[in-house]
């Protein structure tokens, strides 16, 4: 088994050549303060689990062999080990952080506090310009966010420039309610005799009356298409209006059927576009696993939906700053078409940052920030960061 040394002027320099040179899972033996900076002893977990599997010790010129039980208990015992140690790197590195770019600090403390993802915020903290203090930090982070959530304009949203779009995304989006606001738009805009609605969802009990009770208040059809020959039927048949709304189950994003919904919707050359449905109350985690699954097969772009029941926007703002999907549409309520509004990022910043974050067990403590921040401490940086 072979054990590297590092050598860094500082901690987040040293793990950035350990994460470099022997990858993210790499077990981190040890770390020491030494002239000139810091000095860190790891070994790659790919070595180890090689070694302690073929009986190679750990130790040198040692010819003992591990059995199974041996094995497990050295592996455990190593990667509670790489806990106790990345943690105390993890002081060491928001002390140097805190100590040095102390605005740098300040700045992923207040982003973690308002929900963004540990690696955006230091991302964004460091690119903060040197010379800006106080407020006039805050003025650059917004503009650097809004600046970086591609939000469709007016005139080039989908209501505007109809076509033929479904509505995709997880149970409980919001997605049946946003058609109806969506048609309700686009009739006040163009007339009911340019709007139609589909829907594919058989399986909830009275979604196909709720759809149907929507189109007679709207004065527009209504179309069930259970598999793609009612569907490519119903197109057919709606050929030549303005805006053509499709309608659809919610899909968990791990959903195996995933894929069929795809081919359903965009098979045999159907002009359909999917547009997706984000739930501004989702934590980041599942919105970035959602965007991810979602996006496999394609996506014209997204809607924001249950804004005015988010606490803090911070998650979903850091998933599609990094998404860059066009935003056509966010909506803040149940009323139709009323709740229903162009995306507009200058709003949404200002949103993610109003206010004081409410207090309760989920909020991050002062003395938990160095931790959250040090999950990324010396990762590699993924995706497109702003």
């Amino acid at each position: 088994m072979v054990v590297r040394k590092f050598f860094a002027p500082g901690t987040r320099e040293a793990l950035r050549l350990v994460r470099e040179g022997l990858g993210t899972d790499a077990l981190i033996l040890s770390n020491r303060q030494v002239p000139g900076g810091v000095e860190i002893m790891a070994v790659a977990e790919s070595d180890l689990n090689s070694a302690v599997a073929t009986g190679v010790p750990a130790t040198a010129n040692s010819s003992s062999a591990f059995d199974g039980s041996t094995t497990r208990d050295i592996l455990s015992e190593v990667r509670h080990l790489r806990g106790m140690v990345e943690s105390q790197l993890a002081g060491f590195a928001w002390k140097e952080l805190t100590q040095n770019s102390p605005a740098q600090a300040e700045l992923m403390r207040v982003l973690l506090g308002r929900g963004f993802g540990a690696r955006f915020a230091r991302a964004l903290a460091s690119r903060l310009p040197a010379d800006l203090r106080g407020a006039q930090v805050m003025r650059w982070v917004k503009a650097v966010l809004a600046a970086n959530l591609n939000a469709v304009r007016a005139g080039e949203d989908l209501v505007s420039r109809g076509g033929v779009f479904a509505l995709v995304g997880p149970t409980g989006v919001g997605k049946t309610t946003t058609v109806a606001k969506l048609a309700a738009s686009c009739t006040l805009q163009h007339g009911a005799s340019r709007v139609a609605l589909v829907t594919t969802d058989s399986y909830r009990i009275g979604a196909v009356d709720q759809l149907r009770i929507y189109g007679k208040i709207l004065g527009v059809p209504v179309l069930v298409a259970r598999d793609q020959s009612d569907l490519a039927a119903a197109l057919a048949e709606l050929h030549g209006r303005h805006l053509v709304l499709i309608d659809t189950v919610g899909m968990s994003q791990r959903d195996r059927r995933l894929a069929e919904q795809a081919a359903l919707l965009s098979g045999h050359g159907k002009p359909v576009k999917r547009l997706l449905l984000l739930s501004a109350v989702a934590q980041g985690e599942a919105l970035e696993d959602t965007l991810q699954r979602y996006r496999a097969d394609g996506l014209a772009g997204c809607v924001l939906t249950k804004v005015d029941e988010a606490l803090t926007l911070g998650g979903v703002l850091d998933v599609l700053a990094r998404a860059a999907l066009p935003l056509h549409y966010v909506t803040n309520g149940q009323r139709v078409p009323e709740d229903l509004h162009l995306a507009n990022p200058l709003y949404l910043v200002e949103r993610a940052f109003r206010g004081e974050v409410p207090d309760g067990s989920f909020r991050l403590a002062p003395e938990d920030v160095p931790l959250a921040a040090a999950r990324v401490a010396a990762g590699p940086r993924t995706g497109v960061y702003p």
